[in-house]
This record gives C-alpha cells, structure tokens and sequence, in this order.
C-alpha cells in the first residue's frame, strides 16, 4: 500500500506523484538516469502518468535527442512529431540493421559482397536518416571492438551512400544544361568517390561564400564603391564595366593566392585527392580543374563571368572582353588557375603545354563536359597502378561516367572486364554485356567471348568447396613460427603489418618468385610465407625469414583488417569466429608468442 501511495493511488493522491503537474512530471522523466524501458514500465502503472509518458510527446522527444542527438537536426523546429512513434522505429530499425550486419561475416568472408547482397538492408524500407545512423553508430563503437561489425557496417554504409548519390546526380543531369549549376555536379562527385566523407553541398558554398566574402573586403579598401561589394552570391547578374571585372579579378588573387595560399600541386599532382573539391578547399592545393571550379564560382559571386575551357592537358578559364560576347578566341582573356590566375593570350596558352591547338579547344564548355573530365581524369589515375584502392577508384570513375553516358560502349567494355578481372558480381558482368550488344550489335564476338567465360567463372564460384583448415600441429606445418594476429615488421623493408594468413611454403607461380627475388633469399621459396596487411594499405606476401615480431606493437590502420579481426588487444589481434575456423590453433599460439616477447597476452 506504501508503494502504491508514493504513485498516488491510496488515500494519500494529492501528496503522490501523479498530484503533480504534468509539466514537472516530464521534467522528472527528463531524469538522464531513465531510460526508454524505465519510461514505459512507469507509463503502464497509471492512467495519468501513461498520459505523460506515452501519449504526450515532449519525454519522448526528449529520450530521442538524449540516444540520437544528430538525428534532432533532420526535424523542424516548428512541425508537430508523433516522438513516441519516431522512438519506436528508430529503435526498431536499429535493431533490425544490428542483426543484417550480424551476417555479414559468416555469407562474405571469402569473397566480395556481391550487389544483390545489400538487398536485405534496402528491403527494411525505414526511414534513410536511421539506417544510415545505425550503421554510424557501429563505426563509432569502442575503437578497438567490434572490428568486424565495422568492417562491414562500412560496405554498407557505402553501398547506400552511393546508390542515394547516384539517383541524386541522375536526377541533377535531366535538369536543363543552363540550369544546372557547376559547383553542385563537382560535390556529387566528390561524394559518390568519398562516400564515407563528411562532405556536402551546404559546408562546400560556405568555404566559397567565406572566400567570397574576404574578397569583397580586399575591395571594400581599394575600390569602396565596387559593385561587386554589393553582389548577390549565386546570381545571374554580372558586371559590364571591364575595368571593375579586372579589379574584382585582382582581388580574387590576391586573397586566394596569397592570403590564404591556394596554389596548385606540383609535388604531388596525380593523387587522386588534387580532384575532390572537399579536399582541394582544406589543403588549398589541386589540380587545374578543381581550382578553377572554385575559382569561377567565386567570380560568379562577385559577378564576373567566367567560362570553363577544357584546353587540353591543362584546364583553363576564358573571359570575354567584349561586352556584347564573342566568338573569336582572340576577345578572351584565359586564365589560368593552377598558376596563381595567371592571365594568358591564345597565344600564351599554346606555350603551357609545347604545342599548337585547334580554335575549337579554345572554345566554352558545358557544366556536363566539365565532369566528363573529371571523371575522365580519375578512371586516368585509376589506371596508374594496380592496387585495391585503384581499383576501386576504376569501378567509381567507370560508374559516373556511365551515368553520363550510359550507352558508351567503349567504357562499358571496360567497366564488363574490370569486374571480370576482379572476379566480383559476375551477375552484373552479364547485365553490362547484354546491354553492349544491345547498343552495338557488331559487339557479338567479343561480347559472346566474355560471356562465356563469365559463365565459367560464375560455374566456378557456385561450386562448394570446404574451408582450408590449417593447423600448427600437422608435420607439413612444423616449421610455422609464427600464427594469424600478430604484430610484425618486416627485416629488410621496415614496414609494420599483422598476419592474417600462411602457407608452409610459397605458392605463388614462377614468375612471380622470380620477379620478387625469392631465389635470393637463404631460404628461398621452400619457407613458410605469411599472407599480410600492411600499414600503408596494401596486402603482401611475405617470408618467414624476413619478417620478427614488432618490438612495439601497433593497430594497422588497413581497411580490410575488420574482415579477418574482431577486436586489437594492445599487442595483437584476435581471429574473428570466420578466421577461427580456418586457423583453429593460431589463437592459442598468438597469446604464448605475445606473452614471450611482450612479458603478458
């Protein structure tokens, strides 16, 4: 009865807690100790106090920002929200996505996640804001737990970020070309390559609104009266007087280049970073085209126009001087963005790259031509070497100028046999080459060619086959010393890794041994070899020989690491349940070498 009277349902109401105010009542559930469960559990004891826990909205909106506080900016601050409704389902999705992730591991761990095997995630049909938080909170986990949850929280997250990005700059390309609008195509860009980055069109104009706006101050000193001053950001009116263009040029220069030191990169002029707009406004170094991307808009914003050229090798800005327009090359001014708005004749931009060019490359572009470079330039710099960050760079540059040109048949041969080469969604292979011979019929022989082996390789890969389990405690592996999860350096290289697979000898052919020397070595070919993540991001193979256990033991910041390790002890990694299987004594062998060389597990 005691109990009873605290909530107000004895002899003793008014002096309860439903005596109170409704309002101080939900001041009293905005207690952080309460959790939803504790919230629904005192909303059932009463009627009053079921009123003020479940039907009226404000604890829950409450509990909502107190265990998702990023998602409160995605409501308006005037609109009317069912919160106890929003609770559930956030917490329901999060629950159903915690649960796919689950899976992940145990249907992918020996090959790449093919596309059909996201459909799980995208057939949950909630809201797109609360999976994509989820998967963000399992990345935000414990840094060193949970890896392989990350690991695949990550593809996820990825995979949907990418399919949302497309359909958006599917949607930005139907628009009319002298809509649409440069700045915005180049984000899209930069998002589709960086799903993962925080990065977006609001944050991108407000880097250039900022610049603007220490430009307009430049002028405001020199020429108080300048139109420019007064300019609306992002408007179609431009300046006629050429003399005030020149003077708004000039001060363009001088806050990009030399107050806040824009300049282009020269010492590291094909990484792919140079091509990401995000990262070209936060190094304040890239490539010609990014830097006149930002160039140009911010002279749209003080109202001069500027029009993009794609010169060849070195792309290029062009300014009229004359008011009423022109179609001769010889009315422009070019500018050059790479080399501080140098501003070129004709002429002059011949000299930039040791060669005479056609009128028509002097010519205007459109917003549409300009990403076609783009894109082109990142599949160029894909092609330069034949690591699993290129390739995936390949499969970006080929999937956005595919959206661009859906019917090239050149560049979907090239997406059909990247794919095949790679050995992923040999499904979407056959899709990519039925649409080849649709659009070219005279296709059929090649495209009948790759079919067949595609065939074959999708025959191959339906056959089962049992995991290869290797044990330490077989004769042919006696001379394994060491075991999956340990910290290494490697003796002649110096570079850190962690093992996460071996051989009791080299299995790699001839000419690669050859090519790599392994004849050389002591001990040659016929010594186990190590299969290793490496902290610069790639994957080798390694021999025994050459490799010790790394004094100070260190986390690799691989991205594939997740796929093999759950978790980073401090002194090495432990074998998700997957890998387990595959090396059921490594686990007890690690921790006997960590507590021999580091003194503890």
């Amino acid at each position: 009865m005691a109990e009873l009277e605290v909530l107000g349902c004895g002899e003793g109401e008014r002096r309860g807690l439903i005596g109170l105010p409704e309002e101080l009542l939900e001041q009293i559930f905005y207690c952080p100790l309460l959790n939803h469960a504790d919230v629904v559990s005192v909303g059932l004891t009463c009627k009053k106090l079921h009123e003020v826990c479940l039907v009226r909205s404000a604890v829950w909106k409450h509990q909502f920002r107190q265990r998702w506080p990023t998602l409160i900016k995605d409501y308006s601050t005037t609109g009317s929200h069912n919160w106890w409704e929003e609770y559930r389902t956030r917490h329901s999705i999060g629950g159903q996505v915690q649960k796919i992730v689950d899976t992940f591991s145990k249907r992918f761990f020996t090959k790449e996640v093919p596309v059909d095997g996201f459909k799980d995630i995208e057939a949950l049909g909630g809201p797109f804001h609360f999976i994509e938080d989820e998967l963000l909170s399992i990345l935000n986990m414990d840094g060193r737990k949970y890896l392989t949850w990350k690991y695949y929280s990550r593809k996820i997250l990825c995979f949907l970020r990418q399919q949302d990005i497309m359909e958006k700059l599917k949607e930005f390309l139907k628009t009319p070309s002298e809509h649409q609008k440069l700045i915005e195509g180049v984000v899209l860009i930069d998002q589709y390559c960086n799903p993962l980055a925080d990065t977006s069109l609001e944050n991108v104009l407000l880097e250039l609104n900022y610049i603007t706006e220490e430009v307009k101050k430049v002028l405001h000193l020199k020429h108080s009266s300048h139109p420019s001053i007064t300019a609306e950001r992002d408007s179609e009116v431009f300046i006629d007087d050429l003399g005030q263009q020149q003077q708004a040029l000039d001060a363009m220069n001088c806050v990009l280049y030399k107050q806040l030191k824009f300049k282009g990169n020269e010492d590291d002029y094909y990484n792919p970073m140079n091509s990401y707009i995000h990262q070209v406004l936060t190094q304040k170094k890239g490539i010609p085209i990014t830097l006149c991307v930002i160039y140009s808009t911010v002279g749209k914003n003080l109202g001069v126009r500027l029009e993009p050229v794609s010169f060849p090798s070195h792309f290029l800005l062009r300014w009229c001087q004359k008011p009423e327009g022109s179609t001769d090359v010889l009315d422009y001014v070019y500018i050059d963005a790479f080399d501080n708005g140098k501003s070129c004749t004709a002429k002059e931009c011949e000299k930039l790259i040791g060669q005479k060019v056609a009128a028509k490359f002097y010519s205007s572009v459109t917003t549409k031509d300009v990403l076609f470079r783009m894109v082109t330039n990142l599949f160029h710099l894909g092609k330069r070497e034949g690591s699993d960050q290129s390739y995936q760079l390949l499969r970006n540059a080929l999937d956005l100028y595919l959206t661009l040109a859906p019917d090239d048949v050149q560049y979907l041969m090239l997406q059909a046999r990247l794919y095949f080469h790679l050995g992923i969604n040999p499904e979407k292979v056959l899709d990519i080459l039925q649409h080849i011979q649709a659009v070219d019929p005279l296709q059929h022989g090649v495209v009948g060619h790759l079919v067949q082996l595609t065939l074959e390789q999708i025959a191959r890969k339906n056959q089962t086959s049992e995991v290869q389990v290797k044990r330490h405690t077989d004769e042919k592996h006696r001379k394994i010393e060491f075991s999956v999860g340990l910290i290494m350096k490697h003796k002649r290289y110096g570079y850190d890794c962690v093992i996460y697979g071996w051989d009791p000898k080299c299995m790699m052919g001839l000419d690669w041994i050859r090519a790599m020397g392994v004849h050389n070595l002591p001990h040659g070919s016929d010594q186990p070899f190590y299969n290793v993540l490496v902290q610069d991001g790639s994957c080798r193979y390694a021999a025994q020989e050459n490799l010790i256990c790394n004094a100070s033991p260190l986390e690799i910041s691989h991205e594939e690491v997740g796929r093999y390790f759950s978790e980073f002890s401090g002194t090495h990694y432990i074998a998700n349940e997957e890998l387990q299987v595959q090396y059921p004594d490594d686990m007890v062998l690690t921790s006997q070498l960590v507590e021999k060389v580091y003194g503890h597990s």
